[in-house]
Formats: structure tokens, C-alpha cells, sequence
């Protein structure tokens, strides 16, 4: 068996090494939030429940073949439907008026990060094998459609809007990096934008997020806190930043310090520097996995790389650029780092995937 590509391979290593620090730093708020207890349960339980499982996932799938998830792509997608449909079931788990999680043996789980992979891995399925008519409307940009429309039904019924615009990302790149029409790619993209109009105008949540985006300096203390906060701890960073540790705003002022908003901890301890470097460690994570879906031994291992990808770096830039509000507020974690067992999992358990594609590429 050959051996998985290096090169991508230590880039993982340095984002799961520099998420793990951040993680911890940004736990430390917990000190004097609530207790030393609660910190080291939650390090704990991002290490052996996310952490250890994910390496351990991330190594057996960089073993498995290309043809293995072909040949069980629409059992996957099924079960990772049926999986997201639970959380509207007695075991789903509500929390801040969102049904996203089960539980499964005591542990909240995520299942619409396996969703992610599933809708991956399926579409990937079909676009290889309609790959000479995927410019069709009937074989491309319409099994879209009714993928997404599948997909929407049970993410934005959660609701989790955020994660619907991943999905749309993932899926509108491979759509044309597997033979797609621009012109269908085009009004794929207006029937989202009127989508987004149409909840902007239903949901005064996401409505509030909109206005707060173009008046960030508007109520400080209420609707606009967060991202107020964020942006204070990003500029107190300046270029070097306050040094491992010391950031002041994760302590008592930012909210979700280690979800959501755990870029802004990255800005205020590590500077313009540290942010920069963790945005060129996502670019160099992009390109290496781009580069290895252009060797791919086939169009099916090649689109779904592209996809995973795309999935992984299109949620991670949207939170950083939530945070330094050049897109309006999102719930989105920033993958290897934020909190949450789940996401870390998987992304590990994704890179995996294209770490063993990266076994059969062409030279």
C-alpha cells in the first residue's frame, strides 16, 4: 500500500496541535467563570471524546479505498439522513431553542456532521456516474436541487441556517468542478439569495443579524454584544498579540469563548500574526487537498475531495470572518478548534478520507 501524502498530512498535524492549545486557553475562561472542575471536564471530554476518537477514526479511514465509499455511498446517505431525523424524536436534545443534537449512551452527538459526509460522499456517487451529461439540467443541477432540498428540509427545521449554507457551498463547487453549467451554477445561486431574502424577512433572529452586521457599533450591550466583543479582543491583539493565555475578553465578556467566538481569542492572544498564520494553515489545508483531487485515481475520488474540502474550509472561514464581521453573526465552529466533540470527530474522520485517496493519487 502506498503511503499518504505528507505534505498534507502534517498540515492536519499542525491544525489539530494549534487547535488543542487554543481549545485549552480559551477553556481557561471557565477558571473564574464557573470552576476548576468544569475546565478540566471539559478538556477532558474534547480529548477523549473528539480528540482520541477522531486520530483513531482519521487513521482507518486513511487505510480504506476510494471504491469502498462508491460502492456504499446511498447506504450512507440514508443512514445519515435517518441519523438527523432523530433529533426531532424523544432523544433529541434542545438547547438555546435549537434541536441539532441525540444522545446516544449519555453523550450529545451532532448528526448533521455525518450528514455532511453523506451528502459528500452520495453526490460525488452521482455526478461521476452521470459524469458526460452532468452539464444536463436533469442530471446535474436538478439532483442538486432535490439533494439540497432534502437536506434543508431537516437542517433548517432545527433550525441551523448556518450549516445549510455549507451544505449549499459544498455542493454548488462540486457541481461544477464535476462538469456543471455556470449558467445552471447561476440560478442555482439566485434561488439561494431569494431563500436567504425570504428568511431575512420571516425570522427576526436572522433579520437581527443582518442589521446588526451593518451596525456593529449598535446596541453594544444587547443585539450587537458578541460581535462588539469580538471585534475589541481582535484589535487589543495588535500585531504580535497578549501572549498564550492572557486573553482578558474570554474571561467575562465574550460569549462562548470556546464555540463560537474562539477566533476572537485567537486575534487577542496571538495577534494579527497568529490569526493570519491559522487563515494561511486553512489556505495550505485548501490548496495541498485540491492538488491531491486533481491526482485522484478517478472523477468519484476526485469530486469527493473537492467536497470534503470545500466543507471543511467554507465553515471554518465563515466563522473567522463572522468574527471579524465581514459576513453577518454565525453559529458556525471553527473546525479543529472550537469546542465540540462531534465536529472535531468527523473533520478528523473527513481528512482521513482524503488521506487515503492521497494513497492512490497519480504521481
Amino acid at each position: 500500500m502506498k503511503k499518504v501524502d505528507k505534505i498534507f498530512l502534517i498540515i492536519v498535524g499542525l491544525l489539530v496541535v494549534a487547535g488543542l492549545l487554543i481549545f485549552l486557553s480559551a477553556a481557561m475562561g471557565l477558571l473564574v467563570r464557573e470552576s476548576g472542575a468544569s475546565f478540566g471536564s471539559v478538556a477532558l471530554k474534547q480529548i477523549f471524546f473528539g480528540l482520541l476518537p477522531g486520530l483513531l477514526l482519521l487513521w482507518g479511514a486513511s487505510k480504506v479505498p476510494p471504491v469502498f465509499w462508491r460502492r456504499n455511498a446511498l447506504y450512507i446517505f440514508i443512514f445519515s439522513l435517518v441519523m438527523t431525523a432523530l433529533v426531532f424524536t424523544s432523544i433529541g436534545v434542545e438547547y438555546k431553542g435549537a434541536n441539532r443534537w441525540i444522545l446516544i449512551f449519555g453523550q450529545s452527538f451532532q448528526p448533521s456532521e455525518l450528514l455532511k459526509i453523506g451528502f459528500v460522499i452520495y453526490f460525488a456517487a452521482w455526478l461521476s456516474g452521470f459524469r458526460v451529461r452532468a452539464a444536463e439540467f436533469k442530471y446535474g443541477l436538478l439532483p442538486l436541487i432535490i439533494l439540497l432540498a432534502i437536506v434543508g428540509i431537516l437542517i433548517l427545521n432545527q433550525p441551523d441556517h448556518d450549516t445549510f449554507l455549507v451544505f449549499f457551498a459544498t455542493g454548488f463547487a462540486m457541481y461544477l468542478a464535476g462538469g456543471g453549467k455556470w449558467k445552471h451554477a447561476i440560478l442555482l445561486f439566485l434561488i439561494v439569495i431569494f431563500g436567504i431574502v425570504a428568511l431575512v424577512s420571516t425570522r427576526p433572529y436572522i433579520k437581527e443579524r443582518f442589521q446588526t452586521f451593518f451596525n456593529p457599533n449598535d446596541d453594544p450591550t444587547g443585539a450587537s454584544y458578541q460581535i462588539h466583543q469580538s471585534l475589541i479582543a481582535i484589535g487589543s491583539g495588535g500585531l504580535t498579540g497578549r501572549g498564550f493565555g492572557q486573553s482578558v475578553r474570554k474571561f467575562s465578556y465574550l460569549p462562548e469563548p470556546m464555540g463560537d467566538s474562539i477566533f476572537a481569542v485567537v486575534g487577542e492572544e496571538f495577534g494579527f500574526i497568529g490569526a493570519a498564520l491559522l487563515i494561511l494553515l486553512f489556505t495550505a489545508f485548501a490548496w495541498r487537498g485540491l492538488w491531491i483531487a486533481n491526482r485522484s485515481p478517478d472523477s468519484f475520488a476526485s469530486l469527493m475531495v473537492v467536497g470534503i474540502v470545500v466543507m471543511i474550509v467554507s465553515q471554518s472561514f465563515i466563522n473567522m470572518s463572522a468574527m471579524l464581521n465581514v459576513i453577518p453573526l454565525s453559529g458556525t465552529a471553527l473546525l479543529f478548534i472550537s469546542q465540540g466533540g462531534t465536529t472535531l470527530l468527523f473533520a478528523l474522520l473527513e481528512t482521513g478520507i482524503i488521506l487515503g485517496v492521497s494513497r492512490h493519487i497519480k504521481k
